[in-house]
């Protein structure tokens, strides 16, 4: 039986060295930036392990003492990597909410049961969540608003979600 790929979170990002002794600052994408620390390794695109030793928050983001990082120029080479953990060393999210790796490669279909493609990624440029999906046959994607409204019904057992597109007539009264 084939293994299911394991699926990898982005927690942050390596943003810059700090001080003289290895410091280095990281931009987190939890909830309590100093978190981060919380789930253990982490690693990089390329599978590289990172060890948090120690962190504290700043206003400007996290500084981490990283194992085996002892100085400057240390710290500098590692600006730039996006810091992961896998999946499944997460807690469960609350009812009601998702965690965007969940909802990549769901099956999209509407409320008709027609497939409409897959979603492809989770995007927010501030104004709330968007699904990007790809449409079947085409280099091309949408965007479709990750509300209620929108996507009445996501089904991660089993691999698919809903959406309710507006017909012509909702256009023209809205």
């Amino acid at each position: 039986m084939a293994r299911a790929p394991v699926r990898r979170v982005l927690l942050g990002r390596i943003v810059r060295a700090h001080g003289s002794r290895g410091e280095v600052a990281i931009l987190a994408y939890t909830a309590q930036p100093q978190d981060i620390a919380a789930y253990g390794p982490l690693s990089g695109a390329d599978g590289t392990r990172f060890v948090i030793t120690h962190a504290r928050a700043t206003t400007r983001g996290v500084l981490v003492r990283l194992a085996g990082v002892a100085d400057r120029t240390a710290a500098e080479a590692l600006q730039g990597i996006d810091l992961y953990v896998d999946r499944d060393r997460l807690p469960p999210p609350a009812e009601g909410e998702f965690y965007h790796a969940d909802l990549i490669g769901l099956a999209v279909i509407d409320t008709h049961g027609d497939s409409r493609g897959e979603v492809v990624a989770v995007r927010n440029f501030g104004a709330g969540d968007l699904l990007e999906i790809g449409i079947p046959g085409s280099h091309t994607t949408e965007f479709v608003p990750f509300t209620e409204a929108h996507v009445p019904h996501v089904d991660l057992p089993g691999g698919r979600l809903m959406i309710a597109l507006a017909s012509p007539e909702q256009d023209e009264e809205g």
